[in-house]
């Protein structure tokens, strides 16, 4: 039996194409993140060049020629230091971010760094976030 969408959670057009019903489901259980996804969403595929969407059980993938971010709930900080609501934004680098917006940072592969940070305001949005975004879109591009 599927789910119902959320009475309270409004599905709509972007210039980028319409949000999925898959990704809308993602966000079921956690409905007051999805305006946060939303606002992320939409500064991804306006910045970050084409980009195809893929929603997976525990994550939302950004994918151009690799993966290059994901919005996922991975608890990156303590419960009582994470915002409510909040989505975690993860994206990959060729170097480590000094950054205390970085909540953690590791080195999957040589000169592969994933960084993760929590989001819990689409203030939180910003040209810093997306210049990231944009940086880790194009590292991705560039990967063989």
């Amino acid at each position: 039996m599927s789910k119902e969408i959320p009475a309270d959670i409004h599905v709509e057009n972007t210039d980028s194409g319409e949000i999925t019903l898959a990704e809308v489901r993602f966000f079921e259980a956690k409905r007051d993140a999805f305006p946060l996804y939303e606002s992320l969403r939409a500064a991804i595929l306006q910045n970050c060049g084409p980009t195809e969407i893929q929603v997976k059980k525990t994550q939302i993938s950004f994918v151009n020629r690799h993966l290059f971010g994901a919005v996922s709930f991975t608890p990156v900080r303590r419960a009582k230091e994470r915002p409510n609501p909040y989505i975690t934004v993860t994206f990959g680098l060729s170097y480590q971010l000094d950054s205390p917006r970085i909540d953690a940072a590791v080195e999957a592969y040589p000169h592969r760094f994933t960084h993760h940070l929590i989001i819990g305001s689409v203030d939180e949005i910003d040209g810093e976030l997306l210049g990231w975004l944009r940086e880790a879109a194009d590292f991705a591009c560039s990967k063989r």
